[in-house]
């Protein structure tokens, strides 16, 4: 079922770059392994996944420890508490989640003592919904001359959770506005900042998320099937 599913989701990608004549090798399918078993995982890998992202710092310890890190890339794309920091760097090759500049400056001081750089995204509240973290989107400017001068951590571009919605049309707006800020913010031309990447897009809204610029979509269910609860 995976392999047939991950098929399905390439093609779609290719599709919805086409769409907009995006090149769909610039758009980087990350498999959502949140509370899916190594054997599932596993299967996913065989099946020709390398870019794997999770949500909790100690299901990845477990899940990265029997899996290993050789071939394969892991991202980290829930929140991330101060007092787990410590643990990415044997664990993570991109933190997509950085929602402040205190989490960016308490990476960046781990970092410097082992002598490291963590490559983050800063996640940005596009929507403003109180319920969900981030950036506010009118302070980024600012925040992303402050988080520039931190030498242990490397911008690389932004992220952002629309509000959920079966409609995937209904979150076209906020990755346009996504969009739109990694334009005006590249365009400041800050030393050390690249905002290459655009993290956004889950499984209802990936290719939407794609015809609007997306180089990251995070995709769980659409690949793996709906979790038992």
């Amino acid at each position: 079922m995976i392999s047939k599913n991950l098929k399905y989701l390439k093609q779609s990608i290719v599709k919805a770059a086409k769409r907009v004549g995006r090149d769909p090798s610039e758009i980087k399918l990350l498999a959502v392994t949140k509370e899916q078993s190594n054997v599932i995982v596993t299967e996913a890998i065989q099946a020709g996944m390398t870019l794997l992202g999770e949500n909790k710092v100690q299901e990845a310890s477990g899940k990265i420890e029997v899996l290993g890190r050789n071939g394969l890339e892991w991202h980290f794309i829930g929140r991330l508490q101060k007092n787990k920091v410590k643990f990415i760097f044997d664990l993570f090759d991109l933190i997509h989640s950085v929602d402040s500049f205190s989490l960016a400056e308490a990476i960046h001081k781990k970092a410097q003592k082992i002598g490291s750089c963590m490559p983050i995204l800063l996640q940005i509240n596009i929507s403003g919904e109180k319920s969900k973290l981030g950036i506010n989107p009118l302070n980024l400017p600012e925040e992303i001359k402050k988080i520039a001068k931190l030498e242990g951590v490397k911008v690389c571009g932004l992220m952002t959770i629309p509000p959920f919605n079966s409609n995937p049309e209904n979150s076209r707006s906020y990755y346009v506005r996504l969009r739109e800020l990694r334009d005006t913010c590249s365009n400041l031309n800050i030393p050390r900042i690249n905002l290459n990447e655009l993290s956004m897009g889950m499984s209802n809204d990936y290719e939407v998320a794609i015809e609007e610029g997306a180089t990251m979509v995070r995709v769980g269910t659409g690949l793996f099937g709906p979790r038992s609860t």
